[in-house]
C-alpha cells in the first residue's frame, strides 16, 4: 500500500491561507445567534467580500484590509472553559497567547488570536452545514466530533490535515493560512473524508478526490454562510481561496477553480491539479440538482468509497447513491456530470 502523507492545500505554487483586516461590523439583534458570544471574522475572505483584487498582506498589517471585510458573528457550541473549545472544534495549540472568548470580538489580523477565532468559527460552521444537510441525524454523522486545530504551528506557507492525530495544522507566511475561510474549510474536508473512510487517499486518484472535495466543500460552506448572514460576495463562486492566493497568483486571485475544463485524459499525477477534474463534476452536479440535494448525495456517497478508490469507482458509487436517495432522474444528472469529465466506465 502506498505510504499515506498528510493531505494539504499546496497547489502548483506554494499554497497557504490568510485573511484581511479591519474593524468589525457590529452585530445586531437580527444576526443569527446575536445573544451568544461574538467573534470577529472575515466574511469568508476580504478579496471575496470586497471584490478588491489589489489587497495585499503587508506583513499582517491591521490597516491592509478595510473594516468592511470583517463581521462579528456568534461563536456557537462553546464549552464553559472561556477559550475556543466546543462541541465541534477546539484550538489545541497556537502561537502567542490563547484567544479568550471574552475578547474574541476585538481581535484583528495583526493579532495571532484572530486566526484562532477564524479557525474555531469556520470549523464549527462547516460541521453545522453538514448537520443541516441531515448528517448526524437522518444520515450518518460526517466528522461529527470536536475537531482539533493548531494555529501557526507549521512554519511554512502551507496547511494540512494529518491522520496521525486527526488534527488540522495551519501554517504561516504570506497571508497566514487561517485568515482565509476557504483554506480552513478545505482542510476540514480532509478531516471529513478521514472520518468517513479511515485511511482515505492511498492512491493518486483517491488523493485527487480528497483535494477536490476540500475545494468544493470550501466553496459550499462559504456560499451558505454568505446567504445565512447576508454577507456580500463580489468574486466568482467557483474561485477558491481568493485571499490566501494573493501573494502567488495573478488577478483575479484564485488558488484553484472548481469550474475548469479538465477531463480524465488530462490526469498528470499531481493530486491538486487532478482534483480539478473531480471538483468540476461536483460543481456540475450542484448546478443540475441544487446545492442541498447535490451535497447530500456527494457526502453520503463518500461513506462507500475505498481508501484507494479510483475516479471510476467513486463516480459509480455517487451515481448509485443518487438513485437510491432521489431516483433515476437525479442519478442521470450525476452520471452526466461525470461523463462530461470523460471518466471511463461511467
Amino acid at each position: 500500500m502506498p505510504r499515506r502523507i498528510p493531505s494539504g492545500l499546496i497547489a502548483a505554487a506554494t499554497a497557504t491561507v490568510a485573511i484581511a483586516l479591519a474593524a468589525p461590523a457590529s452585530a445586531s439583534a437580527s444576526t443569527p445567534g446575536a445573544s451568544l458570544p461574538q467573534g470577529r471574522v472575515f466574511m469568508v475572505n476580504p478579496v471575496q467580500s470586497s471584490g478588491d483584487q489589489t489587497l495585499a498582506d503587508a506583513k499582517d498589517s491591521a490597516t491592509a484590509v478595510p473594516a468592511s471585510a470583517y463581521a462579528t458573528a456568534a461563536l456557537r457550541n462553546l464549552d464553559a472553559s472561556g477559550g475556543l473549545s466546543g462541541k465541534w472544534a477546539y484550538v489545541r495549540s497556537d502561537t502567542g497567547a490563547s484567544a479568550k472568548v471574552a475578547d474574541a470580538a476585538s481581535y484583528n489580523r495583526r493579532d495571532d488570536q484572530f486566526e484562532q477565532v477564524m479557525a474555531y468559527f469556520w470549523v464549527n460552521e462547516a460541521q453545522e452545514y453538514l448537520q443541516g444537510l441531515g448528517f448526524g441525524s437522518e444520515l450518518p454523522g460526517a466528522n461529527d466530533r470536536a475537531q482539533p486545530v493548531r494555529i501557526n504551528q507549521y512554519g511554512a506557507d502551507n496547511s494540512f490535515f494529518t491522520d496521525k492525530k486527526d488534527e488540522i495544522r495551519f501554517g504561516k507566511g504570506g497571508v497566514d493560512d487561517a485568515e482565509d475561510a476557504e483554506v480552513i474549510v478545505h482542510e476540514y474536508g480532509h478531516a471529513v473524508h478521514e472520518a468517513q473512510v479511515p485511511g482515505f487517499g492511498t492512491s493518486p486518484e483517491a488523493g485527487a478526490i480528497g483535494e477536490a472535495f476540500g475545494d468544493y466543500l470550501a466553496v459550499e460552506v462559504g456560499a451558505n454562510a454568505d446567504a445565512r448572514y447576508g454577507w456580500p460576495r463580489k468574486t466568482d463562486l467557483a474561485c477558491v481561496a481568493d485571499w490566501d492566493s494573493v501573494p502567488y497568483s495573478g488577478t483575479p486571485h484564485c488558488l484553484r477553480r472548481i469550474d475548469g475544463s479538465k477531463v480524465y485524459a488530462d490526469l498528470e499525477g499531481e493530486v491538486h491539479a487532478d482534483g480539478e477534474i473531480w471538483s468540476r463534476a461536483l460543481f456540475d452536479i450542484r448546478g443540475a440538482l441544487g446545492a442541498r440535494t447535490a451535497d447530500r448525495i456527494i457526502v453520503n456517497a463518500q461513506f462507500g468509497f475505498a481508501p484507494d478508490t479510483s475516479f471510476t469507482d467513486a463516480a459509480l458509487k455517487t451515481v448509485a447513491t443518487a438513485e437510491r436517495m432521489y431516483g433515476k432522474s437525479a442519478a442521470d444528472s450525476v452520471r452526466a456530470a461525470f461523463k462530461a469529465r470523460q471518466i471511463p466506465g461511467v
